[in-house]
């Protein structure tokens, strides 16, 4: 730290709850506080990466809801049926309904939906409809040797790593304990199925790799 600034200050400015979680991980406040600004810059590095990947899926989605159900499709009682509709939690109708009022064009529409929403349609409730007949037009660098349940489950899990990710970075908290070449590469992946130059352009363009190989 430049020896002009008094990191105890900076600490009082931070809060001792919030920097607590980086001195139990160094030796030292001037460490922690390194720490601290490098799981900050870092966090900064992810959104593009982020981004891109949740354009990516909602775009995928959003193409195969448009050949089953045409451009209207957040207005369509037999898509909306296949969502679940649970009294507790997070219910994809809901948030449906909420984000297609008083809106007519299907392209402000899916910004609106929650990024849980996209992660949400690979489920398996959706196979037989959406993704066995599907998945393969949308993403067609996934794995053809693998099965497209297979193929449709791991994205799903991937994009729940990336989810929580997302949320932690929003909320300004600790990201540093996480795997994040994985989170890195699990987002790469994706892209990936859907459109090889996207992930080698992605790639090419971001920064958080660097700050990864950089980390104090």
């Amino acid at each position: 730290m430049n020896s002009t600034v008094n990191g105890e200050r900076v600490k009082g400015t931070l809060s001792s709850p919030r920097l607590s979680t980086y001195e139990r991980e160094t030796s030292d406040l001037d460490s922690a506080l390194e720490l601290y600004l490098w799981n900050a810059n870092v966090s900064g590095a992810f959104f593009p990466c982020l981004h891109v990947c949740e354009v990516t899926i909602r775009n995928a989605v959003s193409e195969v809801l448009f050949k089953l159900h045409g451009n209207q499709w957040p207005w369509d009682n037999g898509f909306i049926n296949t969502l679940p509709n649970p009294k507790y939690g997070y219910n994809p109708r809901n948030n449906l309904k909420q984000a297609r009022d008083k809106l007519s064009d299907v392209n402000k529409v899916i910004p609106e939906l929650n990024f849980v929403f996209w992660q949400k349609m690979f489920t398996s409730r959706h196979d037989d409809q959406l993704w066995l007949p599907h998945f393969r037009t949308v993403f067609p660098n996934a794995d053809a040797s693998v099965e497209i349940k297979e193929l449709r489950g791991e994205i799903y899990n991937d994009l729940e790593k990336i989810r929580k990710l997302r949320n932690r970075i929003a909320h300004h908290e600790p990201i540093f304990r996480r795997k994040l070449n994985k989170d890195y590469e699990a987002i790469i992946k994706i892209i990936g199925y859907r459109c090889e130059d996207t992930a080698q352009w992605l790639s090419l363009n971001q920064n958080v790799v660097s700050l990864l190989n950089n980390k104090p």
